[in-house]
Protein backbone atom coordinates (compact mmCIF):
# COMPACT_ATOMS: atom_id res chain seq x y z
CA UNK A 1 0.00 0.00 0.00
CA UNK A 2 1.34 3.42 -0.95
CA UNK A 3 0.91 6.29 1.51
CA UNK A 4 1.15 9.96 0.74
CA UNK A 5 3.54 11.77 3.07
CA UNK A 6 1.82 15.14 2.85
CA UNK A 7 -0.11 16.49 5.79
CA UNK A 8 -3.45 17.49 4.33
CA UNK A 9 -5.32 20.40 5.78
CA UNK A 10 -8.96 19.35 5.84
CA UNK A 11 -10.44 22.56 7.28
CA UNK A 12 -9.55 26.04 8.49
CA UNK A 13 -11.79 28.30 10.57
CA UNK A 14 -11.29 31.18 13.01
CA UNK A 15 -7.51 30.71 13.04
CA UNK A 16 -7.80 26.97 13.70
CA UNK A 17 -6.16 24.55 11.25
CA UNK A 18 -7.42 20.97 11.14
CA UNK A 19 -5.21 18.25 9.66
CA UNK A 20 -5.32 14.52 9.23
CA UNK A 21 -2.04 12.68 8.75
CA UNK A 22 -1.35 9.73 6.51
CA UNK A 23 0.45 6.80 8.16
CA UNK A 24 -1.66 7.21 11.30
CA UNK A 25 -2.84 4.36 13.48
CA UNK A 26 -5.07 3.75 16.44
CA UNK A 27 -8.54 5.12 16.93
CA UNK A 28 -9.75 7.75 14.48
CA UNK A 29 -8.54 11.26 15.28
CA UNK A 30 -7.55 14.61 13.84
CA UNK A 31 -4.99 17.26 14.70
CA UNK A 32 -5.80 20.90 15.44
CA UNK A 33 -3.48 23.89 15.65
CA UNK A 34 -4.33 27.27 17.11
CA UNK A 35 -1.83 30.09 17.75
CA UNK A 36 1.13 27.71 17.70
CA UNK A 37 -0.48 25.20 20.07
CA UNK A 38 -1.31 21.72 18.84
CA UNK A 39 -3.57 18.95 20.06
CA UNK A 40 -5.07 15.68 18.87
CA UNK A 41 -8.83 15.07 19.14
CA UNK A 42 -11.11 12.11 18.67
CA UNK A 43 -14.14 12.45 16.42
CA UNK A 44 -16.33 13.39 19.39
CA UNK A 45 -14.09 16.41 20.00
CA UNK A 46 -12.32 15.07 23.10
CA UNK A 47 -8.68 16.12 23.40
CA UNK A 48 -6.42 13.07 23.39
CA UNK A 49 -2.97 14.69 23.50
CA UNK A 50 -1.30 18.07 23.27
CA UNK A 51 -2.57 21.39 24.51
CA UNK A 52 -4.71 24.22 23.23
CA UNK A 53 -5.26 26.74 26.00
CA UNK A 54 -7.99 28.89 24.45
CA UNK A 55 -11.40 27.83 25.78
CA UNK A 56 -13.01 29.49 22.78
CA UNK A 57 -10.84 27.51 20.34
CA UNK A 58 -11.61 24.28 22.21
CA UNK A 59 -15.34 24.99 22.07
CA UNK A 60 -15.14 25.71 18.34
CA UNK A 61 -13.14 22.53 17.65
CA UNK A 62 -15.66 20.44 19.60
CA UNK A 63 -18.59 22.07 17.80
CA UNK A 64 -16.93 21.52 14.41
CA UNK A 65 -16.18 17.85 15.19
CA UNK A 66 -19.78 17.22 16.27
CA UNK A 67 -21.10 18.75 13.05
CA UNK A 68 -18.70 16.86 10.80
CA UNK A 69 -18.23 13.46 12.39
CA UNK A 70 -19.39 11.54 9.27
CA UNK A 71 -16.88 13.41 7.10
CA UNK A 72 -14.10 12.80 9.64
CA UNK A 73 -14.90 9.09 9.68
CA UNK A 74 -14.93 8.98 5.86
CA UNK A 75 -11.53 10.68 5.75
CA UNK A 76 -10.18 8.21 8.32
CA UNK A 77 -11.33 5.39 6.09
CA UNK A 78 -9.64 7.09 3.12
CA UNK A 79 -6.38 7.25 5.08
CA UNK A 80 -6.51 3.49 5.59
CA UNK A 81 -7.09 2.96 1.87
CA UNK A 82 -4.42 5.45 0.77
CA UNK A 83 -7.00 7.69 -0.91
CA UNK A 84 -7.04 11.49 -0.96
CA UNK A 85 -8.80 13.24 1.88
CA UNK A 86 -11.80 15.46 1.34
CA UNK A 87 -12.04 19.03 2.55
CA UNK A 88 -14.53 19.58 5.35
CA UNK A 89 -16.59 22.74 5.61
CA UNK A 90 -15.40 25.24 8.23
CA UNK A 91 -17.53 26.76 10.94
CA UNK A 92 -19.04 30.07 9.91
Amino acid sequence: MRYNLVVPIVSVFFGIVIRMFYREHGPGHFHAEHQGQQATFDFQGRMLAGSIQSKTALRLIREWAALHRPELEANWENIGLGRPLGRIEPLE
